[in-house]
């Protein structure tokens, strides 16, 4: 009898975990369900899990043998700046996948990109956003719009210079940590004639550059061209140049231009948090030497 009785009890429990099993939701890695809407260069749209979706951006934005500290700054700067969007967004979509916000990767590209060293890289980034999970940075109260590059040329850029707005949080400061990376300095040349064309620029007989004016922190707001006017980050898109600290030189028919650091400099770069990170430096030391008087908590 008291056989039967335990055979019933396990067969009952079994009917239950079963129904449970069945009816759990389909979770993702993470537990916590913050979704955000991404659009890809197709201009499709697709719906993912917050934390996730950093795992992707991670992998396209940051290199995968930086630091662990340098992973979960950049984690959380990245998370910072996808809620902000979430929060501010008037479109169909919270984000876009590329550089104009922020890069995106899918786990086939990142397979594609590390091929047999895919499992360490995905894992390493995996544990920088899960260690962090739910972090943001905020100032007064808001989520900070958290603006990062790559590089910096000595020191990072104020908001207002690159993206005419104030961010109290986003101030110029010393970055020098990158000065020892082999692509800190780097020269780009030119034909006369291709350098011209790219400008618009008609007469290309001869090239007279002057009334250059640079930021603080030594980056090229514009310039004359001959008798025409440049911004700094016209001629770095025109050109295709790493930064707008940029020096150029004519040399007979050839245009040489050297350009220091690697993006628009706004906020963290990724190279001096990896360079803090190897001195000790954890996330958050990281991140309040680039963004001033933030508050990092998790997201309620």
């Amino acid at each position: 009898m008291k056989n039967k009785i335990l055979l019933g009890v396990v067969v009952f429990l079994g009917i239950v975990l079963i129904v449970v099993i069945e009816n759990k939701p389909n979770h993702s890695f993470f537990s916590q369900e913050k979704t955000i809407t991404i659009k890809n260069e197709n201009d499709k749209l697709q719906e993912l899990n917050l934390e996730d979706y950093l795992i992707g951006v991670l992998a396209a934005e940051m290199p995968a043998l930086f630091d662990i500290e340098a992973l979960k700054a950049q984690a959380v700067a990245a998370r910072s700046y996808a809620v902000y969007k979430i929060e501010h967004t008037k479109n169909d979509y919270d984000i876009l996948t590329s550089i104009t916000n922020q890069s995106y990767i899918t786990k086939e590209e990142m397979q594609e990109k590390w091929q047999e060293e895919y499992q360490k890289y995905y894992d390493k980034i995996s544990l920088a956003v899960h260690n962090t999970e739910n972090e943001v940075m905020y100032y007064n109260n808001e989520i900070i719009e958290a603006f990062y590059f790559s590089m910096s040329n000595g020191k990072t850029e104020e908001a207002s210079t690159v993206f005419k707005e104030n961010l109290p949080y986003i101030e110029s400061v010393e970055s020098n940590w990158e000065k020892q990376d082999k692509n800190f300095e780097v020269t780009k040349q030119f034909s006369k004639t291709e350098f011209c064309q790219l400008l618009n620029i008609e007469n290309c007989s001869e090239l007279t550059i002057s009334n250059i004016e640079k930021s603080d922190s030594g980056r090229v707001l514009n310039l004359k061209i001959n008798d025409k006017e440049f911004l700094g980050t016209d001629i770095r898109k025109k050109l295709n140049l790493r930064s707008t600290d940029f020096q150029i030189v004519e040399k007979e028919n050839t245009l040489i231009i050297t350009t220091k650091g690697y993006g628009h400099g706004v906020g963290m770069s990724q190279y001096g948090a990896n360079g803090m990170a190897k001195e000790g430096y954890n996330y958050k030391e990281i991140l309040n030497y680039y963004y001033k008087d933030i508050t990092i908590k998790k997201m309620v």
